[in-house]
């Protein structure tokens, strides 16, 4: 007969530990950043706009040349003293791409920044409420769409002159509309899920809600729509300088700087290629940002 002791035997801690399964804890945003630093180009464009961003920043405050310095050397070509050459008011472009890069990237961000924000508060008030109120701030919604941003630009620089505000403004009278959208659907779908619902029965106001638990949820596409909206926002005051409805002088955006080189495009080819060399890095770096973004907040990726 055995005895009580042979009944058992203590285990040993390896066995015990192939029994034990544990796994880190992650939250969803580590994931995204997981899945978005595996993605090369992402990565690559993150790191490129950031290091324009700081140029654009420090560069002016140690350039010896101040941007509206004017000199003797005209229209020189890139060279030690003047890394992308001088116009033809013998201004150094190096230091004038710098600032030009400075209120490209504010005009994108910031205008982006407040399009999120208004589209984000408005579509979200709309499809939590619905009913008539979401019928009617829909159809406001249409007749402003209706409208094309561009008139709303120019009509405020009439108004109000060629500044940066007035450009800024004008994107934003419109800008917003298809965030308002998206928020809307993205309310609209998860107002319905237990969670929401479960909140709902203990009490929660509608802010603690849409706070709380609808706005964190519906970030992801519209971070993507933001990414792809800074680019169009850079591009679109580069087109109204271009065209000489931009930023008036002596301030300068890479689109003015183009402005002012395309007279001197045959002979001085160096002063339109620098700004717009520029403008297509940036749209380049913030279309790689907003494709793995994309493929980051996509929980079915797995690469």
């Amino acid at each position: 007969m055995l005895q009580k002791s042979e009944y058992f035997r203590p285990i040993d801690k390896s066995e015990q530990n192939s029994e034990f399964i544990a796994m880190e804890s992650r939250s969803f945003w580590r994931d995204v950043w997981e899945r978005f630093r595996s993605n090369r180009r992402a990565l690559v464009g993150f790191i490129i706009l950031l290091l324009i961003a700081l140029l654009a920043i420090i560069g002016p405050l140690v350039s010896p040349y101040p941007y509206d310095g004017m000199g003797t050397e005209i229209n020189r070509g890139p060279s030690a003293a003047h890394w992308f050459g001088t116009d033809a008011l013998g201004r150094d472009l190096f230091t004038r791409v710098l600032y030009g890069i400075r209120i490209s990237l504010f005009v994108g961000f910031v205008s982006t920044l407040i399009n999120v924000v208004i589209g984000i508060v408005y579509g979200g008030v709309a499809g939590y409420v619905g009913g008539k109120l979401d019928n009617v701030m829909m159809r406001i919604v249409d007749v402003i769409y209706a409208v094309p941003s561009l008139l709303y630009i120019i009509l405020l620089m009439m108004l109000f002159g060629a500044n940066v505000g007035s450009i800024m403004l004008g994107m934003c009278i419109s800008g917003w509309v298809g965030n308002a959208r998206l928020m809307r659907t993205q309310v609209i779908a998860l107002k319905e899920r237990e969670y929401v619902l479960a909140s709902y029965t203990q009490g929660a106001s509608p802010v603690r809600i849409l706070l709380k638990h609808i706005f964190p949820n519906a970030m992801g596409p519209i971070l993507v729509q933001a990414t792809l909206a800074i680019p169009q926002a850079i591009f679109q005051e580069a087109f109204l300088s271009f065209i000489g409805m931009g930023i008036s002088a002596p301030q300068a955006s890479l689109g003015t700087l183009a402005q002012d080189a395309r007279m001197y495009m045959v002979i001085y080819p160096h002063q339109m290629v620098c700004p717009i060399v520029m403008i297509c890095v940036i749209i380049f770096a913030l279309n790689f940002i907003s494709e793995g973004l994309s493929e980051a907040l996509d929980p079915t990726n797995n690469r």
